[in-house]
């Protein structure tokens, strides 16, 4: 028997509603909209389609935004003066400052140099900290639309032993944090695996709830999972395929195909926490600018 489809697009579209709803209360309220200030330095296409991508459904739940393009070859202080810029503007209550940066740019600097209170990504050392002593602002957007998917998914996180493959400080470590917190969405059991994990299959066994964001194609097999569980799949990884158009196909980190009918529940790629990620960035650039509407 196939396992359950967790549908991040449905799920994302009822938080992009929900997001809406609430932007058209702040207009009514306070006679202005939300902004999101995105940075895009260089020319990465896959970041350039993710940026089109969160332009789209600001555009779409009235969050004013705008896309920052800088060259490629452009200096920190340069960066650092258009974030500060955008720190003191009013207009603007999230900003996003889109990765990968080039190499010869630091990125904990630039990400740091970001205002805590606009900071909608949640990974400044401020909010970073915040997390970490379970006082939150923002949680990043992947770790928290993951947690979301859960919960409106009635899968129980309580007490079940969550194994994340993972352990970066974009998905994996706060995502570990979030789900052991005592709170609604959390109380889990956490194990934590990574690259240098001896015998990862040992662990993922024993996962009730087991999420890939290992950023290698087809990680997780049909051995290495659980008979029903559910599969969190954070990976998007681009393989060759001659017969599309584009000449490549996205798949995840999950051999899909293999745990599909082993699993309880499973995300799919593309359509399962890539949504989700850009729906919970909408909902903390509402946050930021709930923050300091009530900071003035």
């Amino acid at each position: 028997m196939s396992a359950k489809i967790i549908d991040g697009n449905k799920i994302a579209a009822d938080i992009r509603n929900e997001v809406s709803q609430k932007v058209v209360i702040i207009n009514k309220t306070y006679k202005n909209s939300p902004g999101l200030a995105v940075v895009l330095i260089g020319s990465n296409p896959a970041s350039l389609s993710y940026v089109k991508g969160k332009e789209k459904d600001c555009t779409d739940v009235g969050i004013v935004t705008k896309t920052f393009r800088l060259e490629e070859n452009i200096s920190e202080e340069e960066v650092l003066h258009l974030i500060e810029k955008l720190n003191n503007d009013n207009n603007y209550h999230g900003i996003l400052t889109q990765l990968p940066f080039p190499n010869h740019l630091n990125e904990r600097t630039i990400i740091n140099s970001i205002h805590p209170l606009k900071d909608v990504d949640g990974i400044g050392i401020h909010n970073a900290g915040l997390l970490a002593i379970e006082s939150p602002k923002f949680i990043p957007a992947t770790p928290l639309g993951i947690q979301q998917m859960l919960l409106r998914s009635n899968i129980q996180i309580p007490g079940k032993h969550i194994v994340i493959c993972g352990r970066s400080n974009l998905v994996g470590r706060p995502l570990s944090i979030i789900l052991s917190q005592k709170t609604i969405g959390g109380n889990g059991t956490i194990t934590l695996c990574h690259t240098g994990t001896s015998n990862l299959y040992k662990y993922s066994l024993q996962a009730d709830i087991l999420i890939a964001a290992t950023g290698q194609p087809r990680t997780i097999t049909s051995a290495m999972v659980k008979p029903g569980s559910t599969i969190i799949d954070v990976g998007i990884n681009r393989v060759e395929d001659p017969s599309k158009k584009n000449g490549y196909r996205l798949i995840g980190d999950v051999d899909f195909e293999s745990v599909k009918d082993i699993a309880g529940n499973i995300t799919p790629v593309p359509g399962g926490v890539g949504p989700m990620t850009r729906a919970m960035l909408l909902e903390n650039t509402i946050k930021a600018y709930e923050f300091q509407i009530n900071e003035e």
